[in-house]
């Protein structure tokens, strides 16, 4: 739906990828990287989801902090290459806020699918505070 708003001319084929109910950010770190490849063909490979998802926390000022914690976390974990990133993603559970932030991991997962296709680092390209929560929108290279 986001990609046919963004583009509601566009004919252009779309292969959607559900996450995988098991939440492990090894699996899909690895998923991203089996489709790596196709970034070289000229695909454009979009990855929806939140750095932060905690229904309760919205527009609850106790969440700004931890939000804002969480999102400082995933922006510097994001900026790394290569290993350095894949292992801070594989232990985002241990990042500041994390469960605050992410009680399921489902919205979370993107990310890591993102990362694992990446050529390069990541850069913020979003950010604002939407109902009292830290949230970011992260362009690869």
């Amino acid at each position: 739906m986001p990609l046919k708003v963004a583009f509601p001319d566009a004919n252009i084929p779309i292969v959607e990828m559900s996450v995988d109910a098991n939440l492990d950010p090894a699996l899909h770190l690895a998923a991203g990287r089996a489709l790596a490849a196709l970034r070289d063909e000229g695909v454009l490979i979009v990855a929806t989801g939140m750095s932060f998802h905690n229904m309760r926390g919205y527009n609850d000022p106790r969440f700004t902090g931890p939000s804002e914690q969480f999102d400082a976390w995933l922006t510097e974990s994001l900026a790394l290459e290569g290993t350095d990133r894949d292992e801070r993603l594989k232990s985002w559970e241990q990042a500041p806020a994390a469960r605050l932030a992410h009680p399921d991991a489902e919205h979370l997962m993107p990310v890591m699918i993102a990362a694992g296709a990446a050529a390069g680092p990541a850069e913020k390209i979003y950010f604002e505070h939407v109902l009292k929560t830290a949230i970011s929108g992260f362009r690869f290279n």
